[in-house]
């Protein structure tokens, strides 16, 4: 990241502008950084001006405690203020449902798109998501960051063989790094449960977007947020899935935020 700003707060924000056009800034979901959309935003510069940032608690951004969802709410204002003052938002995984709770709190958005926020509720009523916060609660309370990224795998549908070869991989260290983050996620998702009160505060226009190869519950998910905000979009896409491609997925968010 080669630019910085700071929230309201007083945490440091890392981000990077990459591009020309209407400007986009490119939320990530958890545990990842900007460096994770970076792909996604170089696919969109002839397009767009894409803004990557590593949001609080990871990369080369600050943090500050207590963590409240808010706070990363001013951390998308300090941002918009810093990109030009205006911008639209793009959201994948929970890093979607920071978006939706960005946009309905009344920042200048011009548009907002979202990608498989994983409300819960479709798949099992958000009991396993209350079970997860509970243990994840627990994890990084006791400084058990590896048990917490492990719970995390799992819940994205990881097999046991596949998470001990991860723990046993280079990158394990770097996703410990950032394990306190996943109670910032947990946060921003709350109970699990669509927000209808705050989807139907979103008066922008919105883009839900999943993948047609990705689970039902998902796709049913990302529908839902489409009908609930007063002048939402939903596309799938097909073939794809959580790990949407950015050549994908980049030509859908392109038209939408240009168009």
């Amino acid at each position: 990241m080669d630019k910085k700003t700071t929230s309201r707060d007083g945490t440091s924000l890392a981000y990077r502008v990459i591009g020309r056009g209407p400007t986009v800034i490119l939320v990530s979901g958890a545990m990842s950084t900007g460096g994770t959309v970076a792909p996604l935003a170089h696919r969109l510069a002839d397009h767009c001006t894409a803004v990557v940032y590593d949001r609080r608690g990871r990369g080369e951004s600050g943090d500050t405690a207590p963590y409240a969802v808010e706070r990363e709410v001013e951390d998308l204002a300090a941002l918009i203020d810093a990109v030009g003052g205006a911008a639209g938002l793009f959201g994948v995984s929970s890093g979607g449902a920071l978006v939706i709770e960005a946009t309905a709190s009344g920042l200048p958005v011009r548009q907002a798109a979202v990608y498989e926020v994983p409300f819960a509720d479709f798949l099992d009523g958000g009991a396993g998501k209350r079970a997860y916060t509970e243990r994840l609660r627990a994890a990084l309370s006791e400084g058990r960051r590896g048990d917490a990224v492990e719970l995390f795998l799992r819940l994205t549908g990881l097999g046991e063989e596949t998470i001990r070869s991860a723990r046993e991989s280079p990158m394990w260290a770097g996703m410990e790094s950032v394990a306190p983050s996943l109670a910032y996620d947990d946060a921003v998702l709350g109970d699990g449960v669509l927000p209808g009160e705050r989807l139907a505060a979103v008066s922008v226009p919105l883009l839900s977007v999943a993948g047609g190869a990705s689970p039902g519950w998902m796709r049913e998910a990302a529908e839902a947020v489409a009908r609930t905000v007063p002048r939402g979009t939903y596309r799938a896409l097909e073939g794809q899935t959580h790990a949407v491609e950015p050549e994908v997925l980049a030509p859908v968010l392109a038209e939408f935020f240009s168009g």
